[in-house]
C-alpha cells in the first residue's frame, strides 16, 4: 500500500493531473491536499482543494460531471499525482471536454 504521507512532505498542496483513462487526453489540472486524496480513494471520484474558495471540492457535485478514478499514480518525486479517470460529461466548467483548449502559437 502506498504511503500517502510521502506526497505531502514538501507541501500541503500538490498538483493532480487528470487524464482520460482510455484516450489518455489531459483533461484538467487541479490541486489536492491530504483530505482530498483520502476522499478520492474512499469515493473513487476526484476531490480537489479549491485554492480560490479554500475548501474541498468534489468534481461533479454541482454539474453532475463526476470524474471516476480508475487508476492513480505518484510521480518519481512523490509530489504530483496522476489520476486516470472516466468522466461523466464535459470536464471544463466552460462545457468543453478538456480544460486545455486555448492553443498558444509557438
Amino acid at each position: 500500500m502506498f504511503d500517502i504521507d510521502l506526497l505531502f512532505q514538501k507541501s500541503e498542496l500538490i498538483p493532480v493531473i487528470v487524464q482520460h483513462a482510455d484516450s489518455r487526453e489531459v483533461l484538467m489540472l487541479g490541486f489536492t491536499n491530504r483530505e482530498a486524496v483520502r476522499l478520492t480513494v474512499q469515493t473513487k471520484t476526484v476531490w480537489f482543494w479549491s485554492r480560490s474558495r479554500s475548501e474541498l471540492w468534489n468534481k461533479g457535485a454541482t454539474s453532475g460531471n463526476f470524474l471516476h478514478v480508475k487508476e492513480a499514480f505518484a510521480d518519481c518525486d512523490t509530489d504530483t499525482l496522476l489520476y486516470l479517470c472516466v468522466p461523466d460529461g464535459p470536464v471544463c466548467h466552460t462545457g468543453a471536454r478538456s480544460c486545455f483548449f486555448n492553443r498558444i502559437e509557438l
